[in-house]
């Protein structure tokens, strides 16, 4: 028997859509994507909002006030679970009392609009009353995430030129203490808990204020948030969002995480990052919901808990917690009452196919995967809730989004490329309320992601003749080898179909004859031992799946791969230590096993 052609791989990894059962309860808000698609207009999304009286917008009231001097000022807005059990709950109205004393801490501490207030704490409440105070004093938010290190912390507050901090004791202690003397234009520490020499404490500073305050004039295009992403090498890049973000991050978390009033949110994403931040704080409030937040990091006894206790509706979570579930099995799930869940989406990097399907077995229902990115500030690509979901596929683009598949010139001219199955880059038409404003002190850097009309993501991907949109990789993760273009996720989603493989990341290696060869790089689930019979059967495995031209020549087998906080695999940095390259960025830099 010959081998299957590397044309027909894709086909040979593709799963049957899972089609959804009629006739649920709650009733898709999106439910007739094609007619709202071809009537929207983003007019439509900005009337969602109330908007300030003067014409302006601020996330703050968008996200709170207008609930909370509304019919839903005694709905429940937060529902804080502590690592040791405890709880706490604030209503909207609860919210916005506090977080108008943490702007009146601002402005008694001399902290101008405009300026910038970082965050760096874990998921406590104070870090979303913080949030929502710094928005509501017209100043600009920038969140860190936790467990970084004391040098990507103070590369992100120089770049920033952060002028007040809110963070915890401890770290303050370890991560802060020694580096700000680096920081001469950090005027204030505000800490959550605790207190330390020339920091404020929240009890003095913030807890001891009146709960009222006049919410800051800020306009659309006012900066709202400012979130670093690393870049392959070099500095992190800063990415500026307005307060017209929030017309975007309203209108997906009713379109696509398909969230209704009543409806008990969780998104698991730490708020250091732009997930967080959007998914897990500004999206779940400006539509009312009650969001859960929980302390603890993942462990699945602990999360398949707060998913039955909570009852929770929607859940939003990252390929490496779903892909950590698979590998316990559905039998994990034994025991556990999951019938209030309606809806689950995946966030972080593309969720492989088989995750897909495992959860429509496991759950009864699919993980919607997304896409979108730092820079465009919110989901622009969707699998919905009424529609059928392609196992592998990015789904569809939001109503108010054009996006194409592009071909750039040398010139940087684009032609879009209008016939199904043509990879290309995946580009999108300027426009939407939540595109980046700029790079932070870089806008020529902002200029050159633009060509035209169309802002170029740098991420490569197809549209089948559905009109669903296939991710293939980053630009410079494609391989070219023996004249195909190889699709690194595609290999490593063949290979995670092996029961033994927990992790799996590809790149290609430079050949003199094949130009590059593609080399696999696995991780083994608890039981299996990395001996020459496995790595044969992994071997053939993937050549039957792929292909012999797709397929691996060589796997090596790893403790564990590194990977980034938010759990993508990061393959420049397999590639750089296995020829002896320059490592970049490490900044976001989480597991590691050289």
């Amino acid at each position: 028997m010959t081998d299957p052609s590397p044309e027909s791989a894709t086909e040979v990894l593709d799963y049957a859509p899972i089609t959804k059962p009629g006739g649920t309860a709650t009733r898709p808000n999106l439910e007739d994507y094609t007619s709202v698609r071809k009537n929207f207009d983003w007019d439509t999304a900005w009337q969602l909002l109330d908007g300030l009286p003067d014409g302006g917008l601020n996330i703050a009231y968008e996200a709170v006030d207008r609930h909370a001097l509304g019919d839903r000022g005694e709905h429940e807005a937060l529902r804080w679970i502590g690592i040791d059990g405890t709880r706490q709950t604030l209503t909207y109205i609860e919210l916005m009392h506090a977080s108008c004393r943490f702007a009146r801490a601002l402005e008694s501490l001399g902290v101008k609009r405009g300026e910038r207030v970082f965050v760096l704490t874990g998921r406590v409440v104070e870090l979303y009353v913080a949030v929502l105070g710094a928005f509501r004093a017209g100043c600009t938010v920038c969140p860190l995430f936790s467990a970084f290190g004391p040098e990507p912390i103070a590369t992100r507050m120089e770049l920033g030129d952060a002028r007040v901090l809110v963070t915890t004791a401890a770290l303050y202690r370890r991560k802060i203490a020694g580096i700000r003397e680096r920081l001469p234009g950090l005027e204030h520490v505000i800490l959550c808990d605790g207190e330390a020499e020339l920091c404020h404490a929240w009890q003095d500073t913030v807890a001891s204020q009146a709960d009222t305050y006049t919410i800051a004039d800020t306009q659309r295009e006012d900066i709202a948030l400012l979130h670093f992403t690393s870049g392959t090498t070099g500095r992190p890049k800063g990415a500026l969002h307005a307060h017209a973000a929030v017309v975007t991050h309203n209108l997906t978390g009713r379109y696509v995480l398909d969230l209704h009033p009543d409806d008990i949110f969780w998104c698991t994403a730490d708020p250091g990052w732009v997930t967080g931040m959007s998914y897990g704080i500004i999206a779940p409030l400006t539509n009312g919901v009650t969001n859960v937040v929980a302390e603890a990091e993942f462990d699945a006894a602990t999360w398949y808990g707060i998913l039955q206790d909570e009852h929770v509706n929607v859940w939003y979570t990252a390929p490496t917690a779903i892909r950590m579930l698979m590998k316990l099995g559905k039998e994990a799930l034994t025991g556990y009452d999951f019938s209030a869940l309606r809806f689950m989406a995946s966030v972080g990097e593309p969720l492989n196919p088989e995750a897909v399907v495992w959860a429509n077995d496991a759950f009864g229902m699919p993980f919607h995967d997304y896409w979108w990115q730092t820079e465009t500030g919110g989901i622009m690509i969707a699998n919905y809730a009424a529609l059928d979901v392609k196992p592998g596929s990015m789904g569809l683009p939001l109503p108010g989004i054009e996006a194409a598949i592009v071909e750039r010139s040398d010139a940087g001219e684009v032609t879009v490329v209008d016939e199904p199955g043509v990879e290309g880059e995946l580009a999108l038409k300027r426009g939407w309320p939540s595109m980046m404003r700029d790079y932070l002190n870089e806008h020529e850097r902002y200029e050159r992601c633009f060509a035209g009309d169309w802002y170029c993501s740098g991420d490569l991907a197809r549209r089948d003749e559905d009109g669903y949109f296939w991710f293939i990789g980053r630009a410079d993760d494609v391989i070219k080898s023996a004249g195909h273009l190889v699709d690194p996720f595609e290999v490593e989603s063949a290979l995670l179909e092996h029961e033994a493989v927990a992790e799996a990341g590809v790149i290609g290696i430079p050949d003199e004859v094949a130009g590059n060869r593609i080399k696999a790089f696995v991780a083994l689930k608890p039981g299996f031992e990395p001996d020459q019979a496995l790595n044969r059967a992994l071997l053939g495995h993937a050549r039957k799946r792929l292909g012999a031209a797709v397929a691996p020549k060589a796997i090596e087998f790893r403790t564990n791969l590194p990977k980034t906080r938010s759990g993508k695999i990061m393959r420049r940095l397999l590639k750089a230590r296995e020829l002896g390259l320059p490592e970049g960025d490490l900044s976001t830099l989480e597991s590691d096993e050289k």
